[in-house]
């Protein structure tokens, strides 16, 4: 834990599908926390952060205490890395809320246009015609999946698909700081704790005294309130430490390993995974629109790790910025190995 691996697309894809199957966990558990306790989403957003931020801090603690360490130059960087955790978490509920879970989904995962937009510009990632086509794949794909053909799902207001789209916009800034954290040399569990710990200080901020206990509510009612209690707190403290740890933990660890334009798109995979869930756990039946979307985001990831082979071979190996930026001496330059699908990153002298 307390060391980096040497870059690897294929760890990488592995690492991000792997988050992308715990986050496909959280709306069921979300949904049960907002329909049978009635939880504020901004209270939950807040003790999500918060849960998870402690579990990442005991566990570094027990296992690899150097990572407590962040070096105080980079602390301006995660205060503004937690602020945009923090307006994505709060945006994302506000979405839902004008657009509906379908359109809402959809916006949200304009992210991997926004992001490889940026990453070409800023770092140099490739934006080739495969990575275009992927991008067009998952947004169509997303779209079948979450029901957001229905012309109906769409009568909404224009202030709705303004937030709808900012969303995408702060998950996919979200992704590319991560990204520079990497760049910066941060371990990625470090920089998990330290997001979420300024995240959730964040999203304290915008808490009212009398909802920030909500789940505690039911204990005014006696005896058979404390179960109820227990249960809501219960499924709070499991949504953080499993899907939400697990998630953003893993997908901050596969951008080490993957541009931050791939990282996103395989991440659109989210609803079909919780659809397949809702098949297999819920015998909730896949309609013809989710089967067909969720072929079409698997063509645009296979579709993309197939170009990123190829663009591997045609540059002899995907290590070759690896060992480059072994021999420098700590005064040449960043340090940073360059991950497949880079370009190197620009020297600081």
């Amino acid at each position: 834990m307390n060391s980096l691996r040497r870059p690897s697309s294929a760890r990488g894809y592995l690492l991000a599908f792997v988050a992308t199957a715990f986050w496909s966990t959280t709306a069921v558990i979300i949904g049960h926390l907002t329909t049978r306790f009635h939880l504020p989403p901004l209270v939950l957003a807040f003790w999500r952060d918060f849960v998870v931020a402690g579990t990442v801090f005991g566990a570094i603690a027990l296992l690899a205490r150097p990572l407590l360490h962040l070096e105080r130059r980079h602390v301006p960087f995660f205060v503004l890395y937690g602020l945009v955790l923090a307006v994505f978490n709060a945006m994302w509920t506000v979405s839902v809320a004008l657009n509906g879970a379908a359109v809402a989904t959809v916006l949200v995962h304009t992210a991997p246009a926004f992001t490889a937009l940026i990453g070409w510009r800023r770092w140099g990632e490739r934006l080739d015609a495969p990575k275009i086509v992927a991008i067009i794949l998952s947004i169509a794909g997303v779209a079948l999946t979450s029901g957001a053909y229905d012309r109906a799902a769409w009568q909404v207001n224009p202030a709705g698909i303004v937030v709808g789209l900012a969303t995408g916009g702060a998950f996919a800034a979200y992704s590319l700081l991560g990204k520079d954290s990497s760049r910066r040399g941060v371990h990625p569990w470090t920089a998990t704790l330290y997001s979420f710990a300024i995240g959730a200080t964040f999203l304290l901020l915008v808490q009212r005294p009398d909802t920030l206990l909500w789940l505690s509510r039911p204990l005014a009612a006696g005896p058979g309130g404390g179960r109820e209690a227990a249960l809501g707190w219960g499924l709070l403290v499991l949504l953080a430490v499993v899907p939400t740890v697990g998630g953003y933990g893993l997908y901050t660890v596969s951008l080490t390993h993957l541009p931050a334009s791939t990282a996103s798109l395989i991440v659109t995979l989210e609803p079909v995974m919780t659809a397949a869930l809702a098949f297999v756990f819920l015998g909730e039946r896949l309609t013809v629109p989710q089967t067909l979307g969720g072929g079409l985001i698997l063509t645009g990831v296979v579709l993309l790790r197939l170009s990123d082979r190829v663009a591997n071979g045609a540059r002899g190996s995907p290590l070759s910025g690896f060992h480059g930026s072994r021999s420098r001496s700590p005064g040449s330059g960043t340090g940073r190995r360059a991950a497949p699908g880079e370009a190197p990153p620009p020297s600081r002298t």
